[in-house]
């Protein structure tokens, strides 16, 4: 089976971008998760997981290498399972193949490497940015945070996608440090996660 795994980053991004590809596809998924969650942790990505080890699928098709992870770790893991499992992975925007004719490609694990590395790097420097374009703004006289008066209930707020991926890695008994990479959040808004989930009865492990 040829399965195409497609990830947007936030729940506001559609996936409309990947209709340009007209290739046919036995299935085809999207995750609206961030790139900083293991694979195997998202909703399709565990669907590809099951169907992987299931045997069913012969060929993974990927926009880039940064669709499977932004962490050089867990995309190398990831890449090592497939082709333990003779996937082959096939990654669309350099045309680059793990197993083109059944056969491994030499070059593959280093270039795979390579370029996961850059990905990361990558996502360091957007969040080094950002970080500097706050800290500039709030030298200008700029004040973060919600204005004054625009609060939200403690329902609407643990009810958030955000809440709920932290509430599950929470669950998962998952370090804050661990929980801030893969959410790309603050600690302060973890512990708020945390205090307000035991208070709705949803942790159910003590994190």
């Amino acid at each position: 089976m040829k399965v195409k795994y497609n990830r947007v980053s936030t729940i506001q991004q559609t996936g409309d971008r990947f209709l340009n590809d007209n290739e046919k596809y036995d299935l085809t998924l999207l995750d609206k998760v961030s790139g900083s969650i293991p694979f195997s942790d998202r909703p399709k990505g565990k669907e590809v997981v099951n169907l992987v080890e299931a045997g069913q699928i012969t060929e993974l098709v990927v926009e880039e290498f940064s669709r499977l992870g932004r962490n050089t770790g867990d995309v190398i893991r990831t890449l090592e399972w497939l082709e333990e499992h003779e996937v082959n992975v096939n990654v669309l925007n350099n045309g680059l193949q793990s197993r083109p004719n059944g056969r491994k490609n030499p070059i593959w694990k280093m270039i795979s490497s390579v370029l996961s590395s850059v990905y990361e790097m990558e996502l360091e420097n957007i969040r080094e940015r950002t970080l500097m374009g706050r800290a500039v703004y709030v030298q200008r006289g700029g004040i973060l945070g919600r204005p004054e008066g625009s609060g939200e209930s403690e329902k609407k707020f643990i009810e958030k996608e955000k809440s709920k991926e932290i509430i599950k890695f929470l669950n998962k008994q998952r370090t804050f440090r661990e929980i801030s990479k893969y959410t790309n959040t603050s600690n302060k808004t973890i512990i708020k996660v945390k205090r307000i989930a035991k208070k709705y009865g949803l942790i159910t492990l003590e994190a």
